[in-house]
């Protein structure tokens, strides 16, 4: 029997992650939501790049969504690059690094709080170089991860920042549902997308689609498509992907179909179901699907908690998808666990 790799590890020690953040963290969550609360931004930044980028995207859909605030994220080559000040006076600003030390995002937050904004820094190394520049950081508690490919910390900085959203805003319904959150992302670690392993082992290139907060995750699934599999991915929105993207689409093409249980779900099906009529090999997240294969899913409670939990039994198929084409997860071509971007 193989020998279990560091991302799988980590993949299983993601509700724990989650349950310790929650508890250890809740001090420090607390403090960062008040504190936008007090601040009332006209509008958030947000500072990241890769994985944390993806989380930043999702954390975007879920502050708009939730507290009715206009998100942008900030290209931080404006601080290492070209030096431009920001204008971030009537701002806050999230700030998400796993190792606290990439320079570029580091000056982004350094400059962010110079022009005015309110930072907050989202990093699983405490004490860092982010953990200094911040008003207020935030320790993701996920524990130490090994793995190149970013798992337990991706979640567990998704899941800080509605913590905080939930806190600044006071959303009883997210609270409830991050409280329930370790146990579900338990049961999502059951849930078997084992079924795409065929259509994925011999691809070359896929599309992974979704909308809203479930664009995000489709974003951070086709990244990790490309880092573990070598597996050329694309997301797109389930809106985007109809103006150009669809003449690709072609008999065998695979494709992947986050649908979110929100508003969103049911254009989502009827494109998954268009895909498959037209030939596509497609999978989507829905048992409302009349033509492509369903995939299941865990009920969180909530829209947004719902969204996250579907990154988890991708994870477990996206480690299997990269032994099955005879890869290390481990070992992901020509990259490093730290970028030293500037």
């Amino acid at each position: 029997m193989a020998e279990t790799t560091k991302m799988r590890r980590e993949i299983e020690e993601i509700p724990d992650a989650v349950e310790r953040l929650l508890d250890t963290s809740a001090a420090q969550l607390t403090v960062a939501g008040r504190a936008l609360a007090r601040k009332n931004p006209a509008f958030i930044a947000t500072i990241a790049r890769g994985s944390s980028d993806h989380a930043s995207l999702f954390l975007k859909y879920a502050i708009e969504l939730a507290a009715g605030k206009a998100v942008a994220s900030l290209g931080p080559s404006l601080a290492s690059i070209y030096a431009r000040p920001i204008d971030l006076s009537q701002a806050a600003a999230f700030a998400i690094s796993q190792s606290g030390s990439s320079p570029d995002i580091v000056e982004m937050c350094a400059s962010a709080r110079r022009q005015g904004a309110l930072t907050l820094a989202l990093t699983n190394t405490r004490h860092s170089p982010i953990w200094s520049e911040a008003e207020v950081p935030i320790d993701l508690s996920a524990g130490p991860e090994l793995a190149v490919a970013a798992t337990k910390t991706f979640v567990n900085s998704v899941v800080a920042g509605l913590a905080v959203l939930a806190e600044w805003i006071d959303d009883g319904d997210l609270k409830s549902a991050l409280n329930m959150l370790p146990d579900q992302l338990r049961a999502a670690l059951a849930v078997d997308w084992s079924g795409m392993l065929p259509s994925l082992e011999n691809a070359t290139s896929l599309y992974v689609l979704g909308r809203g907060p479930s664009f995000a995750i489709a974003s951070e699934v086709a990244l990790k498509f490309k880092e573990t599999a070598n597996l050329h991915a694309e997301a797109y929105s389930t809106a985007e992907v109809m103006h150009g993207p669809l003449a690709l689409v072609s008999r065998g093409f695979p494709v992947l179909v986050l649908a979110g249980r929100d508003a969103s779900e049911s254009a989502a099906v009827l494109l998954a179901d268009d895909f498959a009529d037209r030939g596509a090999d497609v999978f989507v997240t829905s048992a409302k699907t009349i033509s492509a294969r369903s995939l299941p899913v865990v009920e969180t409670g909530h829209t947004l908690t719902d969204a996250l939990a579907l990154i988890v039994p991708f994870y477990l198929m996206g480690e299997h998808l990269s032994r099955r084409r005879g890869l290390n997860p481990d070992q992901p071509v020509a990259l490093k666990k730290v970028t030293q971007t500037r």
